[in-house]
């Protein structure tokens, strides 16, 4: 039976009422839940989404999200959100959590939002990597440094099968504003070592519809 969005909204206000009050608005079909009005869910279609961060990037890895889509111009556009399944609701300790990660991040972004710059101005970036961020859904600096070169990473991978360990490389200098060959070896060497981990398992399996 599917879930109405309202009532998912009045679950989410009930589970996630210790980390202040949740209120709702109206957006694009679909509605964004606010903390202190800022915004760190949605629920769309019956379903609560959590905004993605560098903290969640472990969770997102071992349950393979499915992320919040909408139509642009006959086009799906992939959101920054990922969908709270049946397992995570059943562990309300870990969707606090969660949810307590996407808020921080959602308020870290706020406050970098007023410097705009080009993803493409960043040390090693080119306007060919700024489109596959745009089609990732990570459209400026300040996204990508609140989703650390991890998840950013694993959601090119996640559209783009040969996009290579370099690249995560390519963005963690970004993010610090340094060249990649410039990374400090234990830094590299901390990066190869987690994408190792993730071989044990596939990344991100596309589900066809």
């Amino acid at each position: 039976m599917k879930v109405h969005s309202y009532d998912r909204i009045n679950k989410s206000q009930e589970y996630l009422s210790s980390l202040g009050t949740v209120r709702y608005r109206s957006l694009f079909g679909s509605y964004s839940l606010t903390i202190n009005d800022t915004v760190f869910a949605m629920v769309a279609d019956g379903e609560l989404y959590l905004r993605a961060c560098e903290q969640s990037v472990q969770y997102c890895v071992k349950h393979s999200p499915v992320w919040l889509t909408f139509m642009k111009r006959g086009r799906p556009v992939m959101l920054n959100y990922y969908q709270v399944d049946e397992s995570l609701w059943r562990d309300q300790q870990k969707l606090i959590r969660l949810s307590k990660y996407s808020l921080d991040a959602a308020l870290k972004e706020k406050h970098l939002r007023g410097a705009t710059q080009r993803l493409k101005d960043l040390p090693n970036m080119t306007f060919h990597l700024e489109s596959l961020l745009n089609e990732a859904g990570v459209y400026d600096v300040s996204t990508l440094r609140v989703l650390g070169a991890k998840m950013c990473w694993l959601r090119l991978r996640q559209i783009n099968k040969s996009i290579t360990d370099k690249i995560l490389y390519i963005l963690e200098g970004a993010i610090y504003g340094i060249h990649e060959a410039a990374l400090p070896a234990t830094r590299r060497q901390e990066l190869a070592a987690w994408v190792k981990t993730l071989t044990k398992e596939p990344l991100f399996p596309v589900k066809i519809e």
